[in-house]
């Protein structure tokens, strides 16, 4: 945990957003995987994390806006809870070291609510994501089933982001050691991987390093030769010469902070001459986001940099032609880029999308229908102290190919032979953490090999595996 001050501190700033009744938190409970004694991994909700610091399944917290009282409710271990899981400190002592002095039985948490709505005092409460959240906020309210996302509270939300969203030196240093760890995950998979190898050996090597650091993986590995399909978490495919590999994965701390990085490399000793080639493109692209990131600059602005640099390298390759800013401006380079260039990072690696992806990352400006454009997560205006990645990549889809090329889209601005010649290229990208200053922007974590210089000399010619 952080120091009691600040959480003490987020709450404060809470109340003062807020104004009066309560801020209702539900912490999150055991996920069975098959069975309820065979259990997921827990993971706290972020939010409750944030402002309560407390990691244990079961809890929930209620923060009166009128009086300061926050008060958590839980139960203490009993003895047959003992004797499975050991001694666990109680509750008192546990919420005392967030700065909260009072504790209730998790009984209770429905007759504290039941009192403030006979008071006609709001209670507001976050959206839940998880079905038994949902259902817990459904019989502790009232509320239809159909009705609790509905009403959820717009305020809360809005005040959550506003204060998840800027992070402290503590956040800071949280997400930089994340990154730190990931990117040893990503030298041990590019430097590891031999032909013959099955992804899944890279992926439990990498699961491994972010294991031993002491926390885990901040979302599902992708590792895949399969690059093409951007959300691949498949791991059976075997390795062969002339590959080329697409990783994205990134650490979580103890802390539960998170960092995201993508790398991409060949099987080969080095890139072929075409994976040179789009490599150097993706790169450029990278490095044109990079380099309009500052305070007050939307973020929308570094992803059509990236998509201008995109177009402009794909059209000296011959797969693009003519004007690099009509063809942006069309949507036709979302046929090798139909994704958005980054998101914001912090408690959650795609940061506070529970709370709705709009709300977070458009900040009240419209979302475009465009393909590709559509899909962003972040338009709005960077803040000092906003944390995000910069992802941009390119990828060679078949059956986007086919259904564009069929649909005779984007004549003038794609070279459809020349693209028929790339159709099993697969996909590639690179991904980099930064930090919002007062005066542009940091990289976050010790460098990550990033040119194909730094990429080849991890990639040693060794017999197969």
């Amino acid at each position: 945990m952080f120091p009691t001050s600040v959480y003490v501190g987020r709450r404060d700033l809470l109340r003062r957003k807020l104004g009066r009744g309560l801020a209702l938190f539900l912490g999150n409970g055991e996920s069975p995987m098959n069975y309820a004694d065979n259990a997921h991994p827990f993971r706290q909700d972020s939010s409750f994390l944030y402002f309560f610091g407390l990691d244990a399944p079961g809890l929930a917290a209620v923060l009166d806006l009128d009086e300061g009282v926050a008060t958590v409710f839980g139960d203490d271990a009993s003895i047959d809870d003992i004797v499975w899981t050991g001694p666990q400190e109680l509750l008192a002592d546990r919420a005392a070291r967030a700065g909260v002095f009072t504790t209730a039985p998790l009984s209770g948490l429905a007759d504290a609510l039941s009192r403030s709505r006979a008071a006609r005092r709001p209670i507001h409460f976050l959206p839940p994501y998880r079905a038994d959240n949902l259902a817990r906020l459904h019989e502790l309210l009232g509320l239809p089933l159909d009705a609790v996302r509905a009403g959820a509270s717009t305020e809360l939300i809005d005040a959550v982001i506003a204060l998840r969203a800027v992070k402290d030196a503590g956040e800071i240093a949280e997400i930089e050691k994340a990154a730190d760890v990931s990117v040893d995950m990503h030298v041990a998979a590019i430097s590891g991987a031999r032909p013959g190898m099955i992804e899944g050996e890279l992926a439990a090597e990498v699961r491994r390093i972010a294991l031993a650091s002491g926390g885990d993986i901040a979302f599902p590995i992708i590792l895949s030769r399969d690059g093409q399909t951007l959300h691949n978490h498949g791991h059976g495919n075997r390795l062969s010469e002339g590959d080329l590999v697409v990783c994205d994965f990134g650490a979580e701390t103890n802390l539960h902070y998170c960092a995201d990085l993508s790398s991409s490399f060949p099987v080969s000793a080095a890139f072929t001459e075409r994976q040179r080639e789009i490599y150097a493109v993706s790169l450029r692209a990278h490095e044109a986001a990079i380099s309009v990131l500052a305070p007050g600059v939307p973020f929308l602005k570094a992803h059509q940099a990236a998509c201008r640099a995109m177009a402009l390298g794909l059209r000296e390759l011959g797969l693009m032609r003519g004007d690099p800013d009509e063809a942006v401006a069309a949507g036709a380079h979302a046929l090798f880029f139909p994704c958005g260039t980054g998101h914001m990072m912090g408690l959650d690696a795609h940061d506070m999308e529970d709370l709705g992806e709009d709300r977070v990352g458009y900040g009240g400006l419209p979302r475009s229908g465009q393909f590709g454009l559509k899909s962003l997560r972040l338009v709005r205006p960077l803040e000092p102290g906003f944390v995000v990645t910069i992802e941009p990549g390119i990828y060679f889809i078949p059956e986007l190919i086919d259904r564009w090329r069929a649909e005779g889209r984007f004549s003038d601005f794609i070279a459809w032979e020349r693209v028929e010649e790339y159709r099993a290229f697969g996909g590639l990208r690179n991904e980099e953490d930064f930090l919002i200053t007062a005066g542009g922007a940091r990289r976050l974590g010790k460098p990550k090999p990033l040119s194909i210089a730094e990429i080849e000399a991890l990639r040693p010619s060794v017999p197969r595996a």
